[in-house]
């Protein structure tokens, strides 16, 4: 299958002078991609199919888009590109980790425990021993290890919400709450999460990410702002989104420290750059795409848009 590909150019100053350059690219009519991954390099750009059960994969030199199927019932969330080179997703219809071999498309999964029935996952990361974490909105969090097939769940400490999860430069582990309004460090060796609170209260903690010196980005969706949260003083700083009414989705951080949301009021992937404390928007061109998780490469941001089955690209 074939996608059309729409460039559209903005002339918003970046660093070093250049340009942006927003493009799009149709997938699979139907498909509702919820999370995105790219590979690293120009490699392949993998989404999660939610409401089809597939995981997506597209050539941008083509603009061909390639559908693995999951398994009856799957209904994945996130993707993200492991250490292995594979697509790794967090399935919620399968409650299940899965692997996606990306040479052979070969597809193998990963039950949670019996005591884990309905997690409702959402999303991963690999600590540095090549375990991943994982995070189910009903109350749970978990870890696989691929070499042994070693799979634990645990309990959230304050139950519904964990959403975003990221992997500190150092190896560290954090989750963000959305339903419990807080993120928390999970001890990688223990698997005990101790929750710390960001200054606003209500806030919404949706999804997470670490910048390069291990400061925790926080996108929060019920205030519409981004929190940074430092583990090394303890000392959080928040930003208000531009616009009236803003809810952060989602958040990423790219290889210069820049700071990726998605506000979903504005219809927008928005960018904050910290040196300088400013935002600068990139609306989409169509209503209502609804871009949830991004992430990206090196002069890549990337996003899914579920409302109107297109990925988003950034450069």
């Amino acid at each position: 299958m074939t996608s059309r590909t729409v460039a559209l150019f903005f002339s918003l100053a970046l660093a070093g002078g250049a340009a942006a350059e927003t493009r799009y690219f149709d997938v699979v009519a139907g498909s509702s991609p919820h999370d995105v991954a790219a590979a690293p390099g120009q490699g392949p750009v993998y989404y999660t199919g939610q409401r089809n059960g597939t995981l997506g994969i597209l050539d941008i030199a083509s603009g061909k888009v390639e559908e693995v199927k999951l398994g009856a019932r799957s209904a994945p969330h996130g993707v993200i590109v492991g250490p292995d080179g594979n697509a790794w997703i967090t399935d919620g219809g399968l409650n299940a980790i899965v692997r996606v071999d990306a040479k052979t498309k070969a597809v193998k999964a990963w039950p949670l425990p019996d005591e884990a029935s309905g997690a409702n996952l959402n999303t991963a990361s690999f600590d540095k021993k090549g375990r991943i974490w994982f995070t189910g909105q009903s109350g749970w969090y978990g870890r696989l290890d691929p070499s042994t097939g070693d799979m634990k769940a645990w309990k959230a400490p304050r139950g519904y919400g964990p959403y975003g999860i990221t992997t500190t430069p150092s190896g560290d582990v954090w989750y963000a709450s959305l339903a419990g309004n807080h993120i928390a460090r999970i001890d990688v060796e223990t698997g005990v999460a101790t929750p710390v609170d960001p200054p606003t209260a209500r806030q919404g903690a949706r999804r997470i990410w670490s910048d390069s010196k291990g400061r925790l980005w926080v996108s929060y969706w019920n205030t519409g702002q981004v929190g940074m949260y430092d583990p090394a003083t303890k000392a959080w700083r928040e930003w208000k989104l531009p616009g009236n009414g803003p809810q952060a989705y989602s958040v990423w951080v790219d290889e210069r420290d820049k700071v990726w949301l998605t506000e979903w009021t504005s219809n927008a992937i928005v960018r904050f750059d910290p040196a300088t404390e400013t935002f600068a928007s990139f609306p989409s061109d169509r209503s209502r795409a609804n871009v949830r998780q991004m992430l990206g490469r090196a002069g890549e941001a990337w996003g899914a848009e579920s409302g109107t089955d297109r990925l988003v690209v950034v450069r």
